[in-house]
C-alpha cells in the first residue's frame, strides 16, 4: 500500500500538481458546520449550496463505495501587482490566466488514468471546485495545508495561491495527516477586509464578500452600501490573501497558462465599460470571467464607475 501511495504521488508531481495529500473518505467532522452556515443565510443567492447540502456532508452519497480521498493543489501566482489608480479595475489574480476548472481537471483525469494503470480495478470520481464537495475541509484534512481565518487554504510552502481538487476512489491508501493551524494570533485578514465579510475567525459572510458580490450574484444589483467598499474590484477580490503573512513565501507558478496577459492585470474602467459583448466574449475567452457572462461583468464595471465618481 505504501509504494502505490508513494507511485500515485509521483504521478501527481509529476503532471504538474504541487501538493499532494490524502485522507480516507470518512466525512470531515467540521462538515456539520455547513448547516449552521447556511441556517444563517451566508450563502446569499448561491442556492446550490442548499439543493446539494446533503451530498456535500456525506461523501458516500457522491461515491457510495468510496475508500479514499486524493486531493491536490496547484500554485497559481504570477509576479505582477494591482494598481491603486482610480481609472483602473481590478481582477483577482486567480482570474488572470486561463479557466483554472479546465487545466485541473485535465491534470486530474490525467492522473486517474494513472491511478487505473496501478490499480487496475480502480474506480473513482474527479472533483473541480463545482462538485458538490467540501474540498477545503478535505484539503486541510488531507494535510494539503490548513483553513485560514480568512476560510482560505493556506500552506506553508505556496501560501493561499493554490487551486485544489479532489478524485474520490474506492480503494485504500497510506493516509496523510492534517497539519497544524498556524494562523496563530494573527488577525490580518478580518482587520482588512473592506466591507466585514469576514465576521469573526473562520467565519465568513459571503454575501458581504466583494468575490461573492463580482462573480457569484448574478443578474441583479450590488447593494450601494457594500458597492462603496469595492475598491475598483470588478472581478473577485484577493484582499484577505494579500495581507496574509503566509503569502511571503509564494512561488511563481510553473503552469504557463496561468500567466496572465497584461490587459487582464491593469485594464482601464473605460475602455471595460464600452465593450460590447461581442468583444467580451473575444477578450475573456477561455477565462473563468466569460463563465460569469458580460451583463453582470459590465454590471461590476458600471458600479465602480459610479461611485469613483461620487467620491
Amino acid at each position: 500500500m505504501k509504494e502505490i501511495t508513494q507511485l500515485i504521488k509521483q504521478k501527481a508531481h509529476d503532471i504538474g500538481f504541487d501538493k499532494v495529500g490524502i485522507t480516507c473518505a470518512k466525512q470531515p467532522e467540521k462538515s456539520a458546520l455547513l448547516m449552521h452556515w447556511l441556517a444563517k443565510g451566508y450563502h446569499g443567492t448561491m442556492n446550490w449550496m442548499i439543493k446539494y447540502k446533503n451530498i456535500r456532508q456525506n461523501i458516500y452519497r457522491l461515491m457510495p463505495d468510496a475508500k479514499s480521498v486524493i486531493c491536490v493543489a496547484q500554485n497559481y501566482y504570477t509576479p505582477f501587482k494591482h494598481s491603486n489608480n482610480k481609472e483602473i479595475a481590478k481582477i483577482s489574480r486567480y482570474a488572470w490566466g486561463n479557466d483554472y476548472h479546465k487545466i485541473i481537471k485535465k491534470k486530474l483525469n490525467q492522473l486517474f488514468y494513472e491511478i487505473q494503470n496501478i490499480i487496475p480495478d480502480c474506480a473513482g470520481r474527479v472533483c473541480v471546485d463545482s462538485a458538490p464537495i467540501m474540498e477545503k475541509l478535505w484539503a486541510a484534512k488531507a494535510g494539503i495545508g490548513w483553513q485560514g481565518k480568512n476560510t482560505i487554504i493556506i500552506t506553508r510552502d505556496y501560501g493561499s495561491w493554490i487551486f485544489l481538487g479532489e478524485i474520490i476512489i474506492n480503494h485504500e491508501l497510506e493516509y496523510d495527516t492534517p497539519i497544524e493551524d498556524f494562523c496563530g494570533n494573527c488577525h490580518a485578514c478580518l482587520d482588512a477586509c473592506p466591507t466585514g465579510a469576514l465576521i469573526a475567525p473562520y467565519q465568513l459572510n459571503a454575501t458581504k464578500c466583494i468575490s461573492y458580490l463580482t462573480v457569484e450574484l448574478l443578474n441583479d444589483h450590488i447593494p450601494e452600501f457594500l458597492a462603496k467598499k469595492m475598491q475598483n474590484w470588478v472581478f473577485g477580490c484577493d484582499i484577505c490573501q494579500e495581507v496574509c503573512p503566509w503569502n511571503r513565501f509564494r512561488k511563481v507558478t510553473g503552469e504557463t497558462s496561468y500567466l496572465p496577459a497584461q490587459e487582464k492585470i491593469a485594464p482601464r474602467l473605460k475602455y471595460l465599460c464600452n465593450m460590447d459583448e461581442k468583444e467580451f466574449k473575444m477578450r475573456f475567452k477561455g477565462s473563468p470571467i466569460y463563465r460569469k457572462g458580460w451583463h453582470n461583468f459590465i454590471r461590476n464595471v458600471k458600479t465602480v464607475m459610479k461611485v469613483n465618481v461620487k467620491q
